[in-house]
């Protein structure tokens, strides 16, 4: 679907949705739990609804019991060998989360999704099934894997992508002895693993960091729990960016002791709401980009992105489609391999191209609120791979819009 949105600022109180990160994380312990696991405040967005259908392949099952509510019962004994082809939609997280526990729980199994997803690297596991004796092959768009996982050291670059350690750590600890992993580079997005380990404790599973990059996990079992799923702080940086243009927001429901790394938005929004230039290093927070930028562009000022290079490998190359984003609406941005230098001006309407891309669509409805003329916006659909109610609490703030 376009919608078109004309210029207006928000006003009202809003809560940012669950935490898709981190339902993910619950989720898929739960489903390696031996019995029954509640867990509350879930939005079952597309990349949910991808985990859930793969963990249903692991053998588990699950139910809605409220409209965001789920029980799962793992049944982890109950697999074939190997695992038959699981379709893990655009989830960049449910793949490469479910990539070593295949190898864990079943010896092997097929993957497959859509849009830019069998495209992103995943050489950082090649190389370590290498090492260890694992077949892998991916052909025409399907990834093959057969072989076992043993426990022992497993050493690979951080600077890839934390997912690459989250997986590890839910498929080391259903061996039989004690692993540790082990990054040969700066660890770039480590609070996502810390979220990992709080994920595996819910589950009874003991899992640590016992020095920068390195990490020790011991087996299980996984046990059911209980569990709520707190508020997204990467989806509250849409309504920060809002704020910096000059709604009336009052945000509910974060937690401040969140270990979510993307809660940094709060004071880069305190940075960007002041003139001068800025610089601002995505290693640590690289989905935040797209609400950053919108700030960027209605202040009075340069700011530099810099550490942003995983960026080009998500759904849209992102430094890419938000420079796009930008020139479509009249503001001066120059992308560099790993960053953007965004100079602060005047929004002006247009028409910006969704590019299959969540996080683009919604940056650019932001945006659209301080535009000086209507914003259109191509395949804003996307929205329901995170934040599938978008739109409607868009306009319960006020957002002038129509669907076309």
């Amino acid at each position: 679907m376009d919608v078109l949105i004309r210029p207006g600022r928000l006003s009202g109180t809003v809560t940012p949705p669950p935490s898709k990160s981190m339902a993910h994380r619950l989720i898929i312990a739960a489903a390696l739990a031996a019995g029954e696991s509640g867990i509350t405040n879930v939005a079952l967005s597309k990349d949910i609804e991808a985990t859930l259908r793969c963990m249903e392949t692991l053998g588990c099952r699950w139910q809605r019991t409220g409209e965001a509510s789920i029980r799962i019962r793992g049944r982890r004994g109950e697999v074939s060998s190997p695992l038959p082809l699981m379709d893990c939609g655009e989830s960049g997280s449910t793949l490469r989360f479910l990539i070593p526990v295949a190898l864990a729980v079943a010896g092997g199994g097929s993957f497959t999704g859509h849009g830019r997803l069998m495209e992103r690297p995943q050489k950082p596991y090649f190389d370590l099934f290498d090492e260890k004796g694992v077949f892998h092959e991916c052909k025409n768009g399907v990834l093959t894997l057969r072989g076992r996982l043993t426990p022992g050291e497993y050493r690979l670059p951080g600077n890839v992508s934390s997912q690459f350690f989250t997986g590890l750590l839910y498929a080391l600890s259903l061996l039989e002895e004690p692993s540790s992993i082990i990054s040969t580079t700066a660890l770039e997005s480590a609070d996502y693993v810390t979220m990992t380990i709080q994920a595996l404790a819910a589950a009874g599973v003991e899992a640590a960091q016992t020095a920068p990059g390195v990490f020790t996990v011991r087996p299980g079992p996984y046990r059911p729990f209980e569990r709520e799923v707190e508020a997204d702080w990467s989806q509250a940086g849409f309504w920060y960016a809002a704020m910096a243009l000059g709604s009336q927001l009052e945000l509910q429901g974060l937690n401040p002791a969140s270990a979510q790394g993307d809660m940094v938005v709060a004071s880069h929004y305190h940075r960007l709401t002041a003139p001068g230039d800025v610089e601002i290093d995505l290693s640590a927070c690289p989905d935040l980009l797209p609400p950053l930028a919108v700030m960027a562009a209605a202040r009075q000022g340069k700011t530099e992105f810099t550490g942003g290079a995983r960026l080009r490998i998500k759904e849209s190359d992102r430094l890419s489609t938000v420079a796009a984003l930008l020139h479509s609406l009249g503001i001066e941005a120059v992308e560099h391999p790993d960053g953007l230098t965004v100079t602060g001006g005047t929004l002006t309407g247009g028409t910006v191209d969704g590019a299959n891309d969540h996080r683009i669509v919604m940056a650019a409805a932001i945006a659209a609120t301080a535009a000086g003329g209507s914003v259109k916006i191509l395949g804003a659909e996307a929205v329901r791979k995170s934040y599938p109610d978008f739109f409607e609490v868009f306009k319960r703030l006020g957002g002038d819009m129509d669907v076309l």
